[in-house]
């Protein structure tokens, strides 16, 4: 089952044609950046956003942030009337990104209220979310405004492509030797390519089936999507860690399409940390494992496709196979050990007779994994091909964080612990580190 995913992802991706732009003028556009102890970012990220894109309004939510994030957010929009500060406060706050986000939602809908643009315009305005540390290529209004994405009249959100904005820094993970740099290159450049090849192909997979999931970064919803995402629960995000996906599926279910959009990106930093990356990562599989609730509701709607529900639960079941996975090919090691002992003529004349193991090893457990750097090199960045069998080792080696994630995030079930967890950022982590160090 997994070879014929990686082969239904990875042809598509190989094959797929560029898309045509649009108009930006033709939409109204709002930007949410939700906020947790951001001040080491958010000014820069704020400057950017105001220069390259000058009408788009900017709604910054500080989520009862300690570090100063909302002095800095309500000074700057006191002089910027496209700034927007959402200010949220304990015990309110930190109750998760959707909780954040749902504040910008409701504080955006009283804006235009006050506009006298209640319920006018929904479908011409557009809300993209993006991360503190986001930034937005400048073709990227033009792209999600195209006739493939919002130019379309039932595409109700489109979801960018993500790269890593520190892909190429020599020196990724501050006060550390030249050990410690080499470890935080290789997991900056493993998670580059990650987003670029695997996620991106699955995402290009999904435009076939019509089942597209939404980041946290990156993207842009139709407001009337929304709203027609709210109409269930009052509110359009959910308290799912995973938050971007769930409102991708109630929009889905709403009726709109959902589309990717690999034309266009949206940077963000790479953690260098293995400590900060299974945290993060826990997060999202845990709210995978929470998002599983939908599939009754999926499989029951009209508006799903039969590919498109068998996508969403083929993604939804990834962490239970995953945690099979975890119990079984240790299982099957120690039973081929075993084996092996216990053999006519000995380990030695177990393996002769096994050696056949080894190529469907290759095939199974290493191929599917190794050849997304070379797409990699061939495709996304120009690299000597040397590089793409080296990372193509270190990206099979990479994925296995996957199974030590998902132990995590059932542990995290049953114990009933459902917070999220901000993972910092590398200038906030780089700051901690020099000061425990001194």
């Amino acid at each position: 089952m997994f070879l014929t995913y990686t082969t239904l992802i990875v042809v598509p991706f190989a094959r797929r044609r560029r898309a045509r732009g649009g108009d930006p003028r033709a939409f109204e556009w709002h930007a949410f950046i939700p906020c947790r102890d951001e001040a080491t970012v958010i000014a820069e990220t704020l400057k950017r956003m105001r220069e390259r894109f000058p009408d788009v309004h900017v709604w910054i939510i500080d989520d009862a942030s300690t570090d100063g994030t909302g002095d800095i957010v309500a000074a700057i929009a006191a002089g910027d009337s496209f700034v927007h500060a959402v200010i949220r406060r304990l015990p309110d706050a930190r109750t998760g990104k959707g909780a954040a986000l749902n504040a910008a939602y409701a504080q955006l809908t009283q804006w235009r209220a006050l506009r006298g643009e209640s319920g006018t315009g929904d479908d011409r305005t557009i809300v993209v979310v993006l991360d503190a540390d986001g930034s937005l290529a400048p073709n990227a209004l033009r792209q999600a405004s195209g006739p493939t994405a919002f130019g379309s009249t039932d595409v109700g959100a489109v979801q960018v492509a993500v790269r890593m904005s520190n892909r190429d820094d020599p020196a990724p993970l501050r006060g550390r030797g030249r050990l410690g740099q080499a470890w935080a290159r290789y997991l900056v450049r493993m998670q580059d390519i990650e987003f670029r090849t695997t996620i991106a192909a699955m995402q290009v997979l999904r435009m076939r089936t019509v089942s597209v999931g939404l980041g946290g970064n990156g993207q842009f919803t139709r407001l009337s999507a929304l709203r027609a995402a709210s109409s269930a629960q009052g509110e359009p995000w959910g308290h799912a860690l995973l938050e971007d996906y769930e409102v991708g599926l109630r929009i889905m279910l709403a009726g709109y399409r959902t589309v990717y959009a690999h034309d266009t990106w949206v940077s963000q930093e790479a953690l260098p940390s293995a400590r900060r990356l299974l945290t993060q990562r826990t997060r999202w599989c845990q709210g995978g494992l929470q998002c599983a609730r939908y599939l009754p509701r999926i499989y029951s709607s009209r508006n799903f496709t039969n590919a498109g529900a068998l996508e969403a639960a083929y993604f939804l079941a990834i962490p239970y196979i995953q945690l099979a996975g975890s119990v079984l090919w240790p299982s099957v090691a120690v039973a081929m050990l075993v084996s092996g002992a216990l053999a006519p003529g000995g380990i030695l004349g177990w393996i002769s007779s096994s050696v056949w193991i080894v190529p469907l090893w290759v095939l199974t457990g290493i191929l599917p994994f190794s050849l997304w750097p070379l797409v990699y090199v061939l495709r996304e960045e120009r690299h000597p091909l040397w590089r793409a069998a080296v990372w193509g080792v270190g990206y099979w080696l990479y994925m296995y964080q996957s199974y030590v994630c998902v132990i995590r995030a059932f542990g995290r079930m049953l114990t009933g612990r459902r917070g999220w967890t901000k993972t910092r950022r590398n200038a906030e982590a780089g700051r901690l580190l020099l000061a425990v160090e001194s």
